[in-house]
C-alpha cells in the first residue's frame, strides 16, 4: 500500500516562500498557481494554511511591521537624550531590517494596490511619524546641527536604510547586520549631531 505524499509545509514555511515569489514577481505579479509551483504543493494545500495570497501578503508584512514596531519599545529606545534615542532606534532598524530582509523588502515594495497594502503603507507613515519625533526632539535639545533641516534629515536618514534593502545579499558574505548598521549610525550622525 502507497501512502500519499503528506503536506510538510508550515504556516511558517509556506510563508517564507510566498514572500520569496512575491519578491522576485512582485504581488500583483504573483498567482496561486506561481505559489503552488515554488512551494511543489497543490493550490488546495496552501487553501488549507491560508485563505488566499493577501492574507499571506498581510502575514508576511506584519513580521516585518512587528521587528520594526517593537524597536520603539525596547528600553534605550524609550528612555534617555532623544539624540541617542534616535540613533538607538536607527542602528535597531538596520537589524531588524537585515534580519527579517525578505519580509522588510517586501513591505518597502508595496504600492497601495490592496486593502492590506494600504493598511501596511499606513503602518509604515506611522513608523515613520515616531522616528520623525525623535528627530524633531533632539532638534529641540539642541543635538542636531541647526542648519540641517529636520524634515530633510527624516528623508535622508529612512532613504540610507530603506536603500540596505537593494544591495545587502547575506549569501554573499561581507558586512555583518552589526557593521552595517555601524556604518549607517556613524555616517547619519556625524552629519547631523552638534559638534560639542
Amino acid at each position: 500500500m502507497t501512502m500519499a505524499k503528506r503536506d510538510t509545509y508550515t504556516p511558517e514555511s509556506l510563508l517564507a516562500v510566498a514572500v520569496t515569489v512575491f519578491n522576485e514577481r512582485g504581488y500583483d505579479g504573483t498567482s496561486m498557481e506561481h505559489l503552488s509551483k515554488a512551494a511543489g504543493i497543490s493550490k488546495s494545500s496552501i487553501y488549507h494554511h491560508v485563505k488566499g495570497k493577501e492574507e499571506l501578503l498581510r502575514l508576511a508584512i506584519s513580521r516585518a511591521l512587528d521587528g520594526l514596531f517593537a524597536v520603539l519599545d525596547e528600553p534605550r529606545a524609550v528612555s534617555g537624550r532623544a539624540i541617542e534615542r534616535l540613533e538607538y532606534v536607527t542602528r535597531r532598524t538596520v537589524e531588524v531590517l537585515m534580519d527579517e530582509l525578505p519580509y522588510v523588502t517586501l513591505l518597502l515594495r508595496v504600492r497601495g494596490n490592496t486593502d492590506t497594502e494600504r493598511w501596511a503603507m499606513e503602518r509604515r507613515r506611522e513608523f515613520d511619524h515616531q522616528v520623525a519625533e525623535l528627530l524633531k526632539r533632539a532638534a529641540a535639545d539642541g543635538d542636531l546641527r541647526p542648519d540641517v533641516d529636520v524634515r530633510l534629515a527624516t528623508r535622508l536618514l529612512f532613504g540610507m536604510i530603506n536603500s540596505v534593502v537593494e544591495w545587502y545579499r547575506p549569501e554573499r558574505g561581507g558586512a555583518t547586520s552589526e557593521e552595517v548598521a555601524d556604518a549607517v549610525v556613524r555616517t547619519a550622525f556625524a552629519g547631523l549631531r552638534t559638534v560639542g
